[in-house]
Parts: structure tokens; sequence; C-alpha cells
């Protein structure tokens, strides 16, 4: 099968932090236009392996890894990858709401300042790229005439969407999720979990996430992770129901973790 099937392979990836190793030989395969979910008891290496993707765990330099990932079939430790570009490429959300102290406006424009050269940034394409990303997350309608307010300001729902549409003007292939519903009460979750669904065949999404029923809900495929190790892929409904492996079982039935 074309390995550009996949957004997402890794090959053997094992990470430490200093001598202590939190990912063994992970080998995963993530499907284009899905949402995939990781699962596991906390330190069981979930966040690790996803700040892996961005190469956002380098920020400290007491990480050493070993192995590959592939994104979109390049090798992302390749000598001439640029993490500028991999970080516009594979977005990153964070589990508490994080927008800026500036203006709606502004928040949704940083990337877009950040990276263009400025010769290239022309009022009319920002204000048409802001629109554009804050019609996606469902928040034009509402926002249109408040731009200008602080982004602080906002319902924590919407400043969570508000950081979603935050990474789109950049154009990212994969979105990474870090718990994001954590911080949300139901009806913020349930929002969330329907705004992922409609961007799901435009980006890749993975999902970091101790909640099985959203798990269960809102992904087409999980993984589950212990002890820093792959224990078991599968469809979300294929994993839940029968799961090939005794420990998955054990998890996904609440009898520990």
């Amino acid at each position: 099968m074309d390995s550009l099937y996949y957004s997402i392979r890794t090959k053997d990836l094992n990470l430490w932090y200093g001598s202590f190793q939190a990912l063994y030989d992970v080998n995963i395969q993530i499907r284009n236009g899905r949402i995939t979910s990781l699962i596991g008891p906390s330190g069981c290496g979930k966040t690790t392996f996803l700040k892996c993707l961005n190469r956002i765990n380098e920020r400290h330099n007491y990480v050493r890894t070993k192995g590959e990932t592939f994104i979109l079939d390049k090798n992302i430790y390749d000598p001439d990858v640029s993490l500028i570009e991999l970080r516009k490429s594979v977005a990153m959300v964070f589990q508490r709401p994080n927008p800026l102290p500036i203006s709606i406006y502004e928040n949704v424009a940083f990337g877009l300042r950040l990276h263009l050269p400025r010769n290239q940034q022309k009022k009319s394409a920002i204000d048409e790229a802001v629109e554009k990303a804050l019609v996606e997350v469902g928040l034009w309608k509402t926002l249109k005439d408040k731009l200008r307010e602080k982004a602080t300001s906002l319902q924590l729902e919407q400043q969570q969407k508000l950081c979603i549409a935050r990474v789109l003007p950049l154009k990212p292939d994969v979105i990474l999720m870090d718990e994001p519903c954590s911080a949300l009460d139901v009806e913020g979750t349930r929002a969330i979990e329907e705004l992922m669904f409609e961007m799901r065949n435009k980006y890749t999404i993975v999902i970091v996430t101790h909640n099985m029923a959203q798990a269960r809900r809102a992904s087409d495929e999980c993984i589950f992770m212990l002890m820093g190790k792959v224990i078991e892929s599968a469809r979300t409904e294929t994993l839940f129901i029968s799961p090939k492996n005794p420990k998955t079982a054990e998890y996904i039935e609440g009898r520990y973790g």
C-alpha cells in the first residue's frame, strides 16, 4: 500500500529523558484524514509520543531520541528538516486554552505575522485568513463584530476553538491535540468533538485523551499505550468491542489506570 495513505509512520522510535527511557520501539501508522486517539494510563508515554511528532520535546536538552518518524513520507529527524517548517505543518493544541493576551484578530493572525515576510503581510490577505479560520471553527458569526476585543475575555470553549483557529492560517497537514477538552464542561466538550469531526477529512488529527467515552465517541482509530510501548492499535470500534490484548481489555474496562 502506498505509504502516503498514512500521514504519520514511526519506525522503532525510542525516547529518553536523561537516563529514563519513556518510549520503547514505537511502531505506529496513522492514516490520512482520520481522528486517532492515544489512550492509556498517566505516564504511559502518550503526550511524549505526541510531542515527538513536531519535535517539541527537543526544547529540553536532556531529551534523546532514536528511530525514525515520517510525516507525509519525510523523516522529520533528517538533518535537512527545518523545525520552523515542521511545526507549521504539524500544529499543536494544548490541554488548557492558551490564547495570547491580545485581540481575537491578532491571535488568529499571529502565525502569519510571525512567519510571512513583511512585504507579504497584506492586510486584505490577513483579513481573509482570519475570517476563513474563524468560519472553519464556527466562531465567525459570534465574533465578527468583536475581533478587537481581548481573546482572554472569551468563554473557555471559545478560547479553545480560537486556539484551533490560530493554527489554521499556516495550513497544517496534521493537528495534534493534548487533552483539548480537559478544562471544558460537557457542552464545551461536545462542541470541540463536533468541530474535530467537521475537520477530520481536511486534516489528520491525533488526540491524547484519558476519557474512554471520548475516545470511543470521537475517534476513528485508537492506539493503546502502556509503559512507553504500543500495546494495540485498531479501529476504535474494534478495539473497544473486541480487543486482542488482555491488557487493553483490562484498561478499557476500568480495571486499572
